[in-house]
């Protein structure tokens, strides 16, 4: 039976009385419970051995008894092999380990008190009975071929409208074109129902998935410690990264703390990370916050890896690198390797089908939530259920960053299914909650694929915030490291509810999203980890530094305090600092289903930070006071006026059709000139063109003097085209125009009313300027100070005895 075509079928089998529920361990042992089946007479250790009554799931799940609190873990083993079926080892004794068994099959389940004064936990095992739905890897019937092409996308309203088609559109693209993957014949329809564009990238992905996992079973093989920081050869598995955290943390208490994020998931699992800090316990120490995270995206393996090969570069740093050791003494780093723990969990142990079908979990996008799904698809556990990895909200569509807009999913079933409402999740609750009450200065969120460093805003027409050049220029040298591409990211397509669109806009730390090589969503370990972070080949970082040296970048400037705002005064020891700010943000006009609109969402958020005075002068690294959302907007006030309108005379006769351009060159060629300063000053010139039928097919395309095409507009089914370009240097240019296809060849509807339209740069917009709120309370937590803190970046305020002399001296800073 093939475990990822399985559907639960609702029969739920206890597997044990209430007497044998209860597991002891008289001592804590710290081990990893995963690693082997121990003997009955190992200390810290309790098994049961269990015999599965289905074909189906077993649960595996600790609680704590009594109340008593501690970190206990939970493995489950095939008797007869020793082989490890699932496991758990979170932080706490909250854990489920869940995979696929069949029935009359012997299994051992141990327990593991890993840490803490709990000496007894409650173990609950459920056997859960599922029917085959979909199509079984192990039955010989053959799958669907999925594959990978490219849709040429060369405008906005292209790329929007192929975000409405339902498809699984990856985040490889550029201002042309963006890879989508086709699982099957029904989505290769859609597509050419649609009228796009597209060419073959990999004609059976399907076949690549095989090839990569049996490419990483051969490295894993021959190589025992790979370059990365922990030497890991292979990708690792949720109770692997639970593990090695806590680990890290034990053996390097004073430098590294483990800790539950506020919100367990859909399905109940912990979502941890690490705080990295000298005095790590100190979180109200004033340092600025470096915030790196992986996999919103189940799928994404290479996400987690990178964020956790990050927690061990700079632990191992610290030790033998005194560059490192010194940024890590300035700053302070917070690691979630997974952020979509569900999602993870599933999708790294499903069985290998790789025919990106609705029941191919490998290949699930989303986390769990499934009360959003129609009524006859939320039955099932997230592992095995009647809508397949469909079901679920897409967390990096959730945020309310502009949430409801362009670029995310409307429907249930949606790849970028933006949920019910903004936040309406826990896995976008949990970086919510740390991103609004610690100072978070810089972020970085991990995804896969592109080779792209992100950057906001997620949509053009919000235009770029006013200090555009600042955050370009940090995007810009991260990508020198890891060779991507550095772009806004709507460069690659509208997206809304996204991670940094609501951090950074939010609360002015600095936000990218990483889009990690070229090659899929997890493949090969070898390049996808280890030659993208070490910067070697393939990776597009080789010799530069790869994804290790924009970590280390971006650490350097967390570290800098022209990059953030600083509070400095003084305080006696053991009073409390507290900034505070709340504001409303209204989100996009939602749009609906029927493509119509809602008025916005106001979204309150409230940031609440603390600085504990450790007596005497202090300096407290802070973002800048007025959000970026309210600052104001980048432009250029214009030096001159626009240039005017010219137009473009169409040649005598209509070329041959060309489906192949620019390989094929036949076209018509029109010139023209752009000036510039100081007759001109262009912010943008559009050309356009215009033909009777929609049925017939012009392409327009622009290139410089040099012959470079610097844009184009290739759309199907419209009777128009327009291209634009931003900032357009003065010099030669011309338009070429393709007939890529004629209704009637015999009497060909020739293009016309050709343009070139010149506009003025758009000026800055600058709004208010925001306060926060700075309070002071004693050691027994009465208010003894107050006042108004407008903080610019890269400013220092000095705010003086706060704590004692907050009036007078707030009073003195208006005058």
């Amino acid at each position: 039976m093939g475990a990822a075509g399985l559907a639960i079928f609702g029969i739920t089998v206890p597997s044990a009385t209430a007497a044998d529920n209860v597991l002891r361990a008289d001592q804590a042992v710290a081990r990893a419970c995963h690693a082997s089946v121990l003997s009955r007479r190992a200390s810290g250790a309790d098994q049961r051995e269990l015999t599965s009554t289905v074909d189906g799931l077993i649960q595996a799940r600790l609680a704590p008894r009594d109340g008593a609190e501690g970190d206990w873990d939970v493995a489950v083993f095939d008797k007869a092999t020793g082989k490890i079926v699932a496991a758990s080892s979170a932080l706490r004794s909250r854990e489920l380990a869940e995979s696929f068994v069949k029935k009359g099959q012997q299994l051992v389940v141990q327990a593991c008190r890993y840490a803490g004064p709990a000496r007894t936990v409650t173990l609950g095992v459920d056997f859960l009975a599922l029917t085959p739905q979909g199509t079984p890897t192990t039955t010989g019937t053959p799958v669907q071929r999925a594959e990978v092409v490219r849709v040429q996308t060369p405008e906005r309203k292209d790329k929007n409208r192929l975000l409405g088609l339902g498809l699984d559109v990856t985040e490889k693209g550029d201002a042309t074109g963006v890879e989508v993957v086709l699982a099957d014949d029904a989505d290769r329809k859609t597509l050419r129902d649609s009228g796009f564009q597209f060419s073959t990238v990999n004609p059976d992905l399907s076949r690549t998935a095989r090839e990569d996992a049996a490419k990483d079973r051969v490295y894993a093989a021959k190589v025992q410690a790979s370059a990365l920081p922990s030497g890991r050869t292979s990708y690792r598995h949720l109770y692997e990264y639970e593990y090695e955290l806590k680990e890290l943390a034990r053996r390097n208490s004073k430098l590294v703390k483990a800790f539950t994020l506020s919100n367990p998931t859909v399905e109940g699992r912990d979502v941890v990370g690490v705080e990295i800090a000298t005095d790590v316990d100190n979180i109200a120490d004033g340092k600025p916050v470096n915030v790196t995270m992986g996999v919103h995206h189940a799928r994404e393996w290479p996400a987690s890896e990178h964020a956790i090969e990050w927690a061990y570069e700079l632990v191992n740093g610290y030790q033998k690198d005194p560059a490192i050791k010194s940024l890590v003494g300035r700053t302070r780093n917070i690691v979630v390797p997974i952020v979509n723990a569900d999602g993870f969990s599933i999708s790294r142990e499903a069985e290998p089908k790789g025919d990106f079908s609705r029941f191919d979990y490998e290949m699930k996008r989303k986390n769990c939530r499934a009360d959003d799904s129609p009524p006859n698809l939320r039955s099932g556990v997230c592992k095995a259920n009647p809508g397949g990895r469909d079901r679920g909200t897409d967390p990096n569509r959730n945020y309310a960053g502009f949430w409801g807009g362009a670029g995310a999913g409307v429907t249930w079933s949606s790849e970028t299914f933006r949920g019910s409402a903004p936040f309406s999740e826990p896995e976008t609750r949990n970086i919510r909650e740390i991103v609004s009450k610690r100072q978070v200065t810089n972020l970085i969120t991990l995804h896969t694929y592109g080779n792209l460093v992100l950057r906001p805003p997620g949509v053009a027409d919000v235009r770029a915030p006013l200090e555009e050049p600042v955050v370009k220029a940090l995007g810009d040298k991260m990508a020198s490291r890891n060779g991507y591409d550095s772009i806004p990211s709507w460069g690659l397509y509208d997206t809304t509810g996204t991670t940094e669109d609501w951090s950074y806009w939010a609360t002015g730390g600095f936000g990218f999203t990483f889009e990690i090589n070229t090659a899929g969503f997890h493949p090969a370990y070898e390049n996808a980890v280890v030659a993208e972070y070490t910067g070697v080949a393939p990776a597009a970082g080789a010799g530069k530094g790869g994804n290790r040296a924009a970590f280390l970048d971006m650490l350097s400037n967390a570290a800098d305090p022209a990059a953030h705002s600083t509070l400095i005064g003084s305080a006696p020891r053991g009073y409390q600092l507290k900034l505070h700010k709340t504001f409303q943000t209204p989100t996009s006009p939602v749009v609906q289903p029927d493509g119509t609109t809602k008025p916005p969402i106001y979204v309150t958020d409230k940031l609440d930070s603390t600085y504990s005075s450790t007596g005497g002068r202090f300096a407290w690294s802070i973002n800048p006071s007025t959000r970026p959302y309210v600052a104001g907007r980048y432009g250029r006030e214009p030096q001159g006026p626009p240039q005017a309108t010219q137009t473009l005379a169409n040649p005598p006769g209509v070329p041959a059709e060309n489906t192949n351009f620019p390989g094929n060159p036949v076209s018509e060629r029109i010139p023209f000139t752009v000036k510039g300063l100081p007759e001109v000053d262009n912010g943008r010139f559009d050309v356009s063109v215009q033909w009777t039928s929609p049925n017939t097919d012009w392409d327009l395309y622009i290139v410089n003097s040099a012959g470079e095409v610097v844009t184009q507009s290739a759309s199907g089914g419209t009777n128009s085209e327009r291209a634009t370009l931003l900032d357009p240097p003065a010099g030669e240019y011309a338009a070429i125009m393709v007939n890529y296809d004629q209704v009637d060849p015999a009497n060909p509807d020739d293009w016309a009313n050709g343009k070139v339209e010149f506009s003025s740069p758009i000026p800055p917009t600058y709004g208010p300027k925001e306060a926060y709120t700075l309070t002071c309370t004693d050691r027994i937590g009465r208010l003894v100070g107050i006042a108004d803190v407008y903080a610019d970046r890269g400013q220092t305020v000095d705010v003086g005895e706060v704590c004692t002399n907050s009036a007078r001296a707030n009073k003195q800073r208006r005058r």
